[in-house]
């Protein structure tokens, strides 16, 4: 059986050797870096044991010298010689020290006397400054019963030692100096194992060979690496000789005239892993057995796993095709077995559940109703029926009012056994009033909230009596859980082959239709084409809405709220203007409707309430203190997360609720009180100012408004355009500030374009007011030069002015 690497087995196995050789890799990897540091530790064990060795072999030559120097100085006839101090004794003197160091192997020997000068010497006792050197020692030879220290000379390290001479007092030094031999590096060589090298230098010279068991001609290299090194160098460092890594140390040996010798122990590190690299070896040979070990366990053991899979896969392959019949031959008791078993449960069940799945896809389990993809295939049988005889098919399409409302208010269970109410009444409606000639009609569900009913075999008249049928059923209330529900639809329809020739095309065009019938409130709506166009103009602008706020083509203005009696600038309107890249300026009234009928005003109000902050914090930092309004529409009061998306803009420009008053309209406050109120009282106890705009020209209840936890009232501006010519406006407008006072409101005056209608409500006590007399709508960049450039009238000749001074 071929293996395939794409195939379950193939991963199985590669994840074995993975998996085999990730670990053998990182134990060879581990056991490298151990035999490395291992080796290294060794190394340096060697290289600290092989400087002891070698000093120690330097102390015990230079006991043995001083023991010659010793027998020597302690000579009775050579001290006598010494003592007498005649000419005549010199001659055996000289012979005495020349025969000792003859005897002692020595290079130089040297006698000073008690003056301390060099009385007799042989060798290299010439060299001024060896002379120097042992006249150093000499008080720590006398204290010491002798001293020994390393000098160069001639390029070459010399041990000396000192030696006095006593009768009983220090009357001589006997001298000896012992030049470094070749055979005191092989012993060395032959006791530790470490290659040695003696190198003499110059201060900051080139290092110069003296005695090495390396090879020779690779002394140069050695000495330009040990060049290269700092002073001072105490730790171990690799050394590279003839090819052959080296771990070294280099020792100080002695210093005289600016001339150093050092000695340098180095160990071959392929030497001292040797041993390791056989191991790792090994440990190569065994990981490559291993591995091929593995691999044959690894296929073996895939295939055993894989073999009763593809069995199953075999299975599921005919349960695919729909073939539910046949044994499953897997007899195992691991979990390929249980797996099996589990298999063979789950095809019985689909074999069950197939016809009850295939029920639920084109079934509506709530209602018990066609569902939509059930209704296109009766639609499409419908439609093959009405062109083989030449009849006429309607499509009647439904969405229930205020059902999201209700959904939201009394809950979703509710909402769905409202649901449930509604198609029963439908059923019962349609059962009970079709004619005998007319085939039955069907109704589905769409989904949410919508119901479709479809006509087969039917007319223009019927058509509409059917449509009207199911208005009256659906405006009668409905009774559910003690609670009484109106609800009411708009309905659209569409026909065949009138409108549309497939089912998808009549779902559409009855679509449309419900939704002009929504907007008109006007019954049952047939379709149009001209409903298309409008419905494709309102998209684009949709779109275009949405594109002018992710392009920045919306622009703030403002209009001034000035004091009446005192003609201060306290407060500005927030307004907004569209610059189109096409259309130029678009008015409000050309966009507002619209985007509060599609809910993007929203959108709008919150763009609104940042630009509106953003001016007020930068008025702030001018020393402007102005309230800033902003009207909110009837989709903004039903938001319930408004005060949250308001405090995070006051939070991020640092504004408290206190700079701003919110206008709404009576019309939105009365379209859900409840909802409308909860709303308000939230903005209120966050410190912002509400104001009810266009007072006046709704049917609000005063009694419910008296509950609003409302701070200004603003009179409609078609009261205060004609109040000097019109005594029934002026009436109204006094009644307005007169409630308004009286109910602890601020009073606003809009629409002021003269200065006698100015002065009119200044006389009747209105608070504050706007119009074109004081400004229009100006860009909110203008506003700070518009306020420094403000001129009210003459407060003397304000009547208000005039009455208060007069009471």
């Amino acid at each position: 059986m071929r293996l395939r690497f794409n195939s379950l087995e193939g991963r199985i196995v590669g994840l074995f050797l993975v998996l085999i050789v990730a670990v053998q890799a990182i134990g060879l990897l581990v056991i490298e870096h151990g035999i490395n540091v291992n080796a290294r530790s060794s190394i340096a064990t060697e290289l600290i044991n092989g400087e002891k060795v070698f000093r120690k072999l330097m102390e015990q030559n230079a006991q043995k010298q001083r023991f010659s120097a010793q027998v020597l100085a302690r000579d009775t006839a050579f001290v006598q010689a010494i003592g007498n101090g005649d000419e005549d004794d010199r001659a055996t003197i000289a012979s005495a020290l020349a025969n000792s160091g003859r005897r002692a192997r020595a290079d130089m020997t040297m006698l000073i006397d008690g003056e301390r000068r060099v009385t007799v010497g042989t060798g290299i006792v010439k060299n001024g400054a060896l002379e120097k050197l042992v006249l150093g020692l000499l008080d720590r030879a006398e204290q010491h019963d002798g001293a020994s220290a390393m000098v160069i000379v001639d390029q070459r390290p010399v041990q000396v030692v000192v030696m006095p001479v006593k009768a009983p007092i220090t009357i001589a030094w006997v001298v000896m100096g012992f030049a470094l031999e070749r055979q005191l590096v092989l012993d060395m060589r032959e006791l530790s194992q470490l290659d040695v090298a003696i190198f003499t230098r110059q201060q900051d010279g080139p290092f110069t060979p003296f005695e090495s068991t390396l090879a020779p001609a690779a002394m140069a290299g050695v000495a330009r690496a040990l060049q290269a090194l700092p002073d001072n160098q105490a730790r171990p460092f690799d050394l590279d000789v003839g090819g052959i890594r080296y771990s070294a140390r280099l020792l100080p040996l002695g210093l005289e005239g600016g001339r150093h010798a050092d000695v340098l122990l180095a160990r071959s590190i392929d030497d001292a892993t040797a041993e390791y690299t056989r191991l790792q070896r090994t440990l190569m040979i065994l990981t490559i057995v291993a591995t091929l070990v593995a691999c044959g366990a690894a296929v073996i053991t895939a295939m055993r796993i894989a073999q009763p899979l593809r069995h199953l896969a075999g299975t599921a392959r005919r349960m695919e095709r729909g073939d539910y019949d046949g044994r499953i031959d897997v007899e195992r008791t691991d979990e390929i077995g249980a797996l099996a078993k589990a298999f063979a449960g789950m095809r019985e069940s689909i074999a069950k559940r197939e016809q009850e799945i295939g029920r639920l896809a084109y079934w509506d389990a709530l209602t018990d109703l066609p569902n939509r993809a059930q209704f296109v295939r009766l639609l499409g049988e419908a439609l093959d029926q009405a062109r083989q005889r030449e009849q006429v098919v309607f499509v009647l399409m439904m969405d229930l009012d205020r059902f999201k409302h209700v959904n939201d208010v009394m809950g979703h269970a509710f909402g769905d056994a409202l649901l449930q109410k509604v198609a029963e009444r439908l059923r019962a409606l349609l059962a009970g009033s079709q004619p005998a000639e007319h085939p039955q009609p069907q109704l589905a569900r769409l989904g949410g909230d919508e119901f479709v009913v479809l006509l087969p075999a039917s007319s223009i008249d019927h058509a509409h009596k059917v449509a009207a049928g199911i208005l009256r059923a659906l405006e009668a209330p409905l009774s559910l859980d003690d609670q009484t529900v109106d609800i009411g639809a708009g309905l659209g329809m569409a026909a065949f082959p009138i409108n549309g020739a497939d089912p998808e095309s009549l779902l559409s065009m009855a679509e449309v239709a419900m939704y002009a019938a929504k907007q008109r409130n006007d019954g049952a709506v047939a379709y149009d084409a001209a409903m298309d166009k409008s419905s494709a103009k309102s998209l684009g602008l949709l779109t275009e809405l949405r594109n002018a706020i992710e392009r920045d083509e919306f622009r703030l203005h403002v209009q001034p709220k000035i004091r009446l009696d005192t003609g201060e600038v306290v407060g500005v309107e927030s307004l907004v203007r569209w610059v189109h890249p096409e259309r130029g300026n678009v008015f409000p009234d050309e966009f507002i409707p619209f985007a509060e009928q599609t809910g993007f005003i929203r959108v709008l109000t919150r763009w609104v309430l940042d630009q509106s902050a953003a001016l007020c914090s930068e008025l702030q930092r001018q020393g402007i203190y102005l309230k800033i309004s902003v009207n909110l529409s009837t989709r903004d009061l039903l938001d319930q997360d408004l005060p949250a998306k308001f405090r995070e803009i006051l939070t991020r420009h640092q504004l408290s609720a206190g700079s701003f008053c919110l206008e709404i309209t009576e019309s939105a406050i009365m379209d859900d009180p409840v909802r409308a109120q909860q709303t308000l009282e939230r903005l209120h106890t966050m410190g912002v100012d509400l104001s009810i705009d266009d007072f006046g020209t709704g049917y609000s209840s005063l009694a419910y408004l008296k509950r609003l936890p409302v701070d200004e009232l603003k009179i409609d501006k078609s009261f205060v355009l004609n109040m000097e010519n019109d005594i029934g406006d002026t009436k109204i407008v006094r009644s307005t500030i007169d409630l308004g006072h009286n109910m602890g409101l601020r009073v606003v005056a809009e629409g002021i374009e003269s200065e006698a209608v100015w002065r009119l409500l200044a006389a009747l006590g209105c608070d504050q007011g706007q119009g074109y007399f004081m400004s229009r709508p100006i860009a909110a960049d203008k506003l700070v030069g518009w306020i420094a450039g403000w001129t009210p009238p003459a407060r003397a000749a304000l009547p208000y002015t005039e009455s208060v001074g007069s009471t």
